[in-house]
């Protein structure tokens, strides 16, 4: 493309190398840093880090160009090579081209919304467990950590969805070696000047050992479900992705891409649930008023009764408590697209191998397009209002062909576990708790979420 020279340049803070924006990134977090920049600059603006040049985006109509209007110009390429080498490989969540699309054809008819309810058995059954967890600890105004409380949920159902995995014991095991890996590769990617993985220190050696952990447990289990007859396989995802079938060409997905898709949806299904969870419970202790009337709900249509399937069409501000904590918290705060080449948007000069850094933490605090934009207000995403508002105003599962082939999952997961845990507790903050959020990969509270169990 042609940039001709009317078009604008890119605004955001100018210094050498970057040295003054990571020294303020050091000292204030990139959370704030970032805030600061889009009060100063606007909803497109260029942040030097180091070696990087990054490209904030906040602004819908930015989000709808680059997701959707211009897409095959912003692709995932070196801003993924961390995720790839260190968790998922060439899943779904990292692929291009052709392999990703042949992966995803493969893959879409398992989340859909009919789809991702063949699950909801499990999700039932595991998160009425818990209530049984909580129940003792309640009675004893215990104090947890939120965050892992919840992660303890989410992980033994997506490894029961995927693998049929029954052993808490293995559940805990791997979960803990994929947080390793995930913290390893969000460290190597926000650090320039990280040493090399092959050396001996500390964080590469506990890396490796998560690594080669969960990788032997993959192939352990893929060894066993290979070797039965197809008939006996189970009911699990790991059995659709190995008899699934390209209709255009009749090819089964290979080994090493059953083991990356695999780690894909245990990578992508827990951690990002149980986060969620987490901001819920943060939220509802933050506003009674929106914890009175989910309880009314809850209380109204379920009674003393466990929900089921059929009774979450009864629950639709449950739903919307969830859809609100995903707009204010969500899980992933920023995700990026490399630039293939050239291009202008809104007037401004895209240049060719820069990174484009979409923001949907700050788009869902625009005050251009939410009223009182830092109001938990779970009603913003009643069906007359998700009508109204532009469709790239919120996007906390991604935009376009590119939208996370999770999110029907994780909705349906969360909404169960919702109505069953705030029928029965009501989860307190510790006296004079304020959260210290952060973000990189992942939206964080640095100081954690205890909370005080309490039964309603």
């Amino acid at each position: 493309m042609v940039i001709h020279s009317g078009v604008r340049s890119i605004p955001g803070p100018k210094n050498l190398f970057g040295l003054k924006n990571l020294r303020n990134i050091s000292t204030d977090g990139f959370l704030k840093f970032l805030s600061e920049n889009w009060q100063a600059y606007g909803d497109l603006f260029q942040v030097q880090i180091g070696p990087k040049k990054l490209v904030m985006v906040v602004h819908p109509d930015y989000v709808r160009h680059i997701t959707m209007t211009n897409a095959s110009n912003y692709l995932k390429l070196e801003s993924y090579d961390n995720v790839r080498k260190y968790i998922v490989g060439d899943g779904v969540i990292t692929s291009e081209g052709d392999l990703w699309k042949r992966q995803r054809r493969l893959m879409a008819p398992f989340y859909t919304p009919r789809g991702v309810q063949e699950f909801s058995d499990i999700m039932l059954r595991d998160t009425l467990l818990m209530t049984e967890r909580w129940q003792s600890m309640a009675a004893q105004h215990a104090e947890v950590e939120m965050f892992d409380e919840m992660a303890l949920v989410t992980a033994s159902i997506i490894l029961k969805a995927i693998f049929s995995t029954d052993s808490a014991d293995e559940i805990l095991e791997i979960k803990e070696y994929v947080e390793t890996m995930i913290a390893y590769a969000s460290e190597t990617s926000n650090n320039p000047f990280k040493l090399p993985d092959w050396m001996p220190t500390g964080s590469n050696k506990a890396f490796w050992h998560a690594h080669d952990k969960v990788h032997a447990y993959i192939n352990d289990v893929l060894d066993k479900r290979l070797a039965m007859d197809e008939s006996q396989y189970p009911n699990d995802l790991l059995s659709k992705l190995i008899t699934a079938e390209d209709k255009e060409t009749g090819e089964r997905m290979s080994r090493d891409l059953l083991r990356d898709e695999a780690l894909t949806n245990f990578f992508a299904g827990y951690e990002t649930s149980a986060r969620t969870m987490s901001h819920i419970w943060y939220a509802l202790a933050r506003n009674p008023d929106v914890k009175a009337k989910l309880h009314e709900e809850l209380d109204r249509e379920l009674g003393d009764a466990a929900p089921t399937l059929d009774d979450l069409k009864r629950l639709p501000y449950t739903l919307r408590v969830v859809k609100e904590a995903l707009r204010l918290y969500p899980p992933a705060p920023m995700y990026a697209k490399d630039v293939v080449e050239d291009d202008v948007m809104d007037g401004y000069h895209i240049e060719k191998g820069s990174v484009m850094m979409l923001l949907p933490y700050f788009t869902h605090r625009h005050p251009d397009f939410w009223e009182d934009p830092l109001r938990f207000e779970p009603d913003r995403h009643a069906p007359e209002a998700e009508k109204e508002r532009h469709a790239q105003a919120y996007h906390p599962f991604g935009s376009g062909q590119r939208i996370c082939l999770g999110n029907q999952f994780s909705l349906l997961e969360t909404h169960i576990m919702l109505a069953i845990l705030a029928k029965r507790f009501d989860p307190k903050f510790v006296r004079g708790y304020e959260a210290d959020f952060s973000f990189g990969g992942l939206l964080v509270i640095e100081n954690g979420l205890p909370m005080i169990l309490e039964t309603r």
